[in-house]
């Protein structure tokens, strides 16, 4: 089953904490994504904004909570190219994730994952019991 979404409407801006660089906008979306649409969303997005000159304090993590959009750190520098590269994210993201399931990563692409995983919790300190013998 395809999973779309679309800008349902303008962004809305938030002033920061003080100390914070930029703004907060909100764009809302038309509906709630999946956890594989929000995270290849804010893939796209980065990718997009790659290069772009102040966006060094854009925060692209999570940044689709609930129904919308949110990003922080926006500078008024970007404003400008933002849009388009949102909207350009949003319909990108909808044609990779056209009739794949959330759970659609290659069987072997989660093997490799929990090798690489167990490798590291190996070497791992755990709490106050250090590393592990024979790992000195």
């Amino acid at each position: 089953m395809a999973e779309e979404h679309t800008i349902a409407g303008p962004a809305k801006g938030e002033p920061l904490p003080q100390g914070r660089v930029g703004v907060r906008l909100r764009i809302p979306l038309s509906g709630g994504p999946s956890g594989r649409w929000s995270r290849d969303l804010s893939a796209r997005l980065t990718a997009e904004l790659t290069g772009h000159p102040s966006v060094g304090h854009l925060v692209l993590n999570e940044i689709v909570q609930g129904q919308e959009i949110v990003l922080d750190g926006v500078e008024s520098e970007e404003a400008d190219a933002l849009a388009g590269a949102v909207e350009r994210a949003v319909d990108a993201t909808n044609r990779a994730c056209a009739d794949a399931p959330d759970n659609s990563v290659p069987l072997k692409a989660w093997e490799e994952a929990d090798a690489i995983a167990r490798t590291v919790a190996k070497h791992q300190r755990l709490g106050g019991q250090g590393i592990p013998e024979g790992h000195e």
